[in-house]
């Protein structure tokens, strides 16, 4: 089996995959130790084709590939797809339109986060080799083996498809699929731009001080990644960020009193770097704290109404065959617990109707929980007259 690493055979290859309604696509990729994944093989599989595309071999334009990402009368198909569509989107190709069919087995009763082999083996009843899943896919020549297995994940995928999305279809499930997929195209879920860094992190506390020292590490960490290429959590660890908001330190002596910072940070050259980001925005938190809206409660949500909720999400879950994940999460019920408006997608379309508005009824008295056997069931509860 030969990996295409020629133009004129890409080029061919697009041309017959153009003539698709959908296509199947993964990719291999190695990101252990940098901050930007090299991306070291693409496959991709219509119902009748499939091939390997090797973007290491010199000379070789992707661009007519990339083309077929873009266009939107082919559905892009993947597993999983968030790091692959990343790669494509630094591409300059957001895959779209697109079908997910983790998310996909998500709403057809498979489980949160069903892998790949099991999918196939359930609904394809096979089995796939594992064996080169591990190995150095930036190495040449790729051995029969990683091709074999690679091209495998598209073949399979292209075959799966139709009768995940039949099964949805029949289920009158597919339009909650379609509505998920509008948030895995969205641009700025792939947005790596160092001054949005830390709003994909936590803030603790809600002061000038903490939020300016706060976005300013996140967004200097982002940078020291990017230039140096490698892993966030190499140069600053999650924690490290919220400590360093909260405490504000300004010389090394401070950073190494730190326990979330590597030992001697303070006195490294990236320590010094940030030692002075931090003395900048410090000077003036005001000024350089991002703006953001306290929570409208400080009180905690009621530990047995979230239970309850908890209790009816599995319920609702289980009955219907749709993932608890799916559905929503720990910190979604804790909202819906303190506010029956909450902005949590709980509450929002297919997911209300499947569970929000028995979450309101519930906290409302209006339904209870019984246990029928092993089953819990929603009963209504007449209203006293």
């Amino acid at each position: 089996m030969t990996p295409i690493t020629t133009n004129d055979a890409l080029v061919e290859f697009c041309a017959r995959l153009a003539r698709a309604p959908f296509i199947a696509v993964d990719t291999e990729f190695m990101r252990e130790t940098t901050y930007w994944p090299k991306l070291c093989l693409i496959q991709a599989a219509s119902t009748t084709d499939a091939a390997n595309i090797d973007p290491l071999a010199e000379g070789l334009d992707l661009e007519p590939f990339l083309e077929l990402l873009r266009n939107p009368d082919i559905i892009k198909v993947f597993h999983a797809a968030r790091q692959d569509t990343e790669i494509f989107v630094k591409l300059g190709a957001m895959p779209a339109p697109m079908f997910d069919t983790q998310i996909a087995a998500m709403a057809a009763g498979f489980g949160d986060q069903v892998s790949y082999e099991a999918l196939v083996r359930q609904m394809l009843k096979q089995e796939i080799d594992k064996g080169s899943r591990f190995t150095d896919w930036s190495r040449r020549p790729l051995s029969e083996a990683q091709l074999v297995y690679a091209l495998g994940d598209v073949t399979h995928l292209a075959v799966l498809y139709p009768k995940l999305r039949d099964r949805l279809e029949k289920a009158g499930r597919l339009g909650w699929v379609t509505s998920e997929m509008a948030g895995l195209i969205d641009p700025d879920l792939y947005d790596t731009t160092p001054d949005k860094a830390w709003k994909r992190l936590k803030p603790k506390k809600y002061s000038a001080k903490y939020l300016a020292a706060f976005k300013a590490t996140a967004v200097w960490r982002e940078q020291a990644a990017q230039e140096r290429d490698q892993p966030r959590g190499r140069i600053l660890k999650d924690d490290a960020i919220d400590e360093i908001a909260a405490q504000g330190p300004t010389d090394a002596e401070a950073f190494n009193r730190l326990r979330s910072v590597p030992k001697g940070f303070g006195g490294s050259r990236l320590g010094a770097e940030l030692i002075v980001e931090l003395k900048r925005v410090l000077a003036d938190p005001e000024a350089h704290a991002p703006r953001l809206d306290r929570p409208s409660h400080n009180q905690p949500a009621p530990p047995s109404v979230v239970e309850l909720l908890k209790v009816l999400l599995k319920a609702k879950s289980d009955n219907a065959g749709v993932a608890t994940k799916l559905i929503g999460n720990v910190a979604d019920l804790e909202k819906i617990a303190l506010d029956d408006n909450a902005p949590v997608d709980a509450l929002k379309g297919w997911r209300r109707e499947l569970f929000g508005e028995d979450a309101l009824k519930l906290k409302r008295g209006e339904i209870a929980l019984v246990l029928n056997g092993a089953r819990v069931e929603v009963v209504e509860i007449e209203a006293e007259g």
